[in-house]
C-alpha cells in the first residue's frame, strides 16, 4: 500500500516540492512589484480603475471568469493588486499563480463573520493564525490544528495601525469551506478555541505561503454576526468607507514588508 495511505484522504499530505501543474512552469516570471494586496473589495478595485489610478499589468484565468493584475503607485512605490476569488482553493490557487509571476510580500485585506457580537462592524481584526476547517490548507502543510499568518506580515500590519492610532485586535481566525454549516455548536468550539472571526481563505492564504516560503498578512474588518442563534447581516456588506479605508491600510502595510 502507498506510504501516503490514510484514513481518510485529506490526511494523506505529501511533501514532494513539486506537483504535476506546477506554477512556476506554466507561468512565466513578469516584471511585476515583488509587493501584493490581495483584496477581497471588488468595489474599491472598480474605483481605483475609474479613477486611473490602476493600471492592468497581467492577468489570472480560470473558467468563472478572468482576474485582472493592476499596477498601484503609492508615496512613490510600486504594488500590485488582485482580487483572489472566493473560497479557499481559488484563493489559493490565484496567489501560488502571483508568486510564480514574481511577487512574494502579501498583505490580504477582507471582511468576515464575527463570533462575538461586541465587534462593531468596521472593526479591524489581525489573525495571527487560523483554525484549519478547509481543505486546501491540507495540500500545503502537514495535517495541524492551526497555521500562522507571518510574523513579518502581523509586525508590518501593527506597526500602519499604530501609527494611525486606529485600535485592533489580534487574534485567531477560523477558516471554513461551507458557509450554511456554521452551527451552534461549531461556532461555540471555535470561541472556546480563541476564534473572534469566520471566513473562507486565511488557513489556505497562510499555508500556501509558509510552502512557498513567501510573506503574508492579512487584515479583516467584523462583518456579519454569527455568535447568536440568528444570524445578523448587519449590512456589512454596504459598508464603503471602512472597505476603502481597510484597503489602503493593507496597501501601506504591504510597503513596510
Amino acid at each position: 500500500m502507498n506510504d501516503l495511505c490514510r484514513d481518510y484522504p485529506i490526511l494523506e499530505y505529501d511533501p514532494a516540492p513539486e506537483a504535476i501543474i506546477e506554477p512556476r512552469r506554466i507561468i512565466q516570471p513578469r516584471d511585476i512589484p515583488p509587493r501584493c494586496v490581495l483584496t477581497f473589495f471588488q468595489d474599491v478595485i472598480t474605483t481605483l480603475r475609474e479613477q486611473g489610478r490602476l493600471q492592468e499589468v497581467g492577468q489570472c484565468r480560470s473558467e468563472l471568469c478572468t482576474h485582472p493584475i493592476y499596477r498601484l503607485e503609492l508615496d512613490g512605490q510600486l504594488l500590485i493588486v488582485a482580487h483572489p476569488g472566493v473560497g479557499a482553493p481559488y484563493a489559493a490557487a490565484i496567489l501560488d499563480e502571483l508568486i510564480a509571476m514574481g511577487a512574494h510580500r502579501f498583505i490580504a485585506c477582507g471582511g468576515a463573520g464575527v463570533l462575538d457580537r461586541e465587534i462593531a462592524v468596521g472593526h479591524i481584526i489581525v489573525p495571527v493564525a487560523a483554525v484549519r476547517d478547509e481543505g486546501t490548507s491540507y495540500h500545503y502543510l502537514p495535517p495541524g490544528r492551526e497555521v500562522a499568518a507571518s510574523a513579518a506580515g502581523i509586525v508590518a500590519i501593527e506597526q500602519v495601525l499604530r501609527r494611525h492610532d486606529l485600535p485592533y485586535i489580534l487574534a485567531k481566525t477560523w477558516t471554513t469551506d461551507a458557509i450554511y454549516r456554521e452551527t451552534p455548536d461549531k461556532v461555540h468550539l471555535r470561541q472556546s478555541e480563541g476564534c473572534v472571526t469566520v471566513e473562507m481563505e486565511a488557513a489556505a492564504f497562510f499555508a500556501v505561503a509558509q510552502f512557498r516560503g513567501v510573506t503574508f498578512g492579512q487584515l479583516l474588518y467584523g462583518g456579519d454576526d454569527v455568535s447568536g442563534a440568528v444570524w445578523d447581516a448587519r449590512e456589512w456588506q454596504t459598508r464603503g468607507s471602512a472597505r476603502e479605508r481597510l484597503f489602503w491600510l493593507a496597501a501601506e502595510a504591504c510597503l513596510e514588508l
